[in-house]
């Protein structure tokens, strides 16, 4: 029996990925010093020119100047808390960026939409893999990244199950050692999966482990077959568009309720 590498469950993911409209792209291409740069620095873990895009599409009646800020603001965003980052985030992601607005010399507030929640297929998915970040002095090259819009809303840390030694549990610890060597990538995190390619759970970002847990069903209504893989699972389920955003906006209902 072939033993599959983390090369090749990585490569799975990807296809399956696409195979629900992701667009691909590959970390090294869109890099700083890659054939197609959409970043100006390592450092950058938002895709700019994607996210302004969507702000362009998703708020025509609002002026450029009120869209640039709200980029701006959604960029800026940097404390040295972590936890506290992602909150502040999420609010501006499910209720809107607040900006002022001045017409006929009045001035009345407005809300900057980042994604629209009401059409997930009015946003742009996209699958990247090895993507380098450097911050503080730390390189590292998380497996796998969802964005939405231009934001990295997911990530995927993926280990070989033919190894004894990666497992489940030590993908839980490299995002650990993650959110504390390139913090930055977290303020926009809505979803944390780790996986040997059989196993996978998914958490948030201030989740244990304990708290981490296996996706049920490929099609919301029923149970899956135990033949398939629960990372096949998660991804046909979890990560179809309409329910990928479901959850990523019902963690703001949650809070309020």
């Amino acid at each position: 029996m072939t033993k599959l590498l983390e090369s090749d469950i990585e490569q799975m993911l990807i296809d399956q990925l696409k195979a629900k409209g992701y667009q691909y792209l590959y970390g090294p291409d869109i890099a700083p010093d890659g054939e197609t740069p959409m970043r100006a620095s390592f450092d950058e873990v938002v895709l700019r020119d994607k996210l302004e895009t969507a702000v362009k599409r998703l708020n025509p009646s609002l002026p450029y100047s009120v869209q640039d800020e709200a980029v701006k603001t959604v960029l800026r965003i940097s404390s040295p808390d972590v936890l506290a980052n992602n909150e502040e985030f999420h609010r501006l992601l499910t209720e809107g960026v607040p900006v002022s607005v001045f017409k006929d010399g009045v001035e009345r507030g407005e809300r900057v939409w980042l994604i629209d929640f009401n059409d997930p297929w009015n946003n742009e998915f996209t699958v990247v893999n090895q993507f380098t970040i450097i911050e503080n002095g730390h390189n590292r090259r998380p497996d796998v990244l969802l964005f939405v819009n231009g934001l990295p809303l997911v990530i995927f840390e993926l280990k070989n199950a033919a190894d004894e030694n990666a497992t489940i549990q030590s993908a839980f610890r490299q995002i650990e050692t993650y959110k504390q060597q390139i913090p930055s990538l977290f303020t926009y995190n809505a979803l944390v999966v780790i996986s040997d390619g059989l196993e996978a759970r998914a958490g948030s970002l201030s989740a244990g482990f304990s708290r981490f847990a296996a996706w049920k069903s490929d099609d919301g209504e029923n149970l899956a077959s135990h033949l398939v893989s629960e990372l096949e699972v998660l991804v046909n389920g979890m990560m179809r568009k309409d329910t990928l955003l479901d959850l990523v906006g019902s963690r703001s209902r949650n809070k309020k309720t």
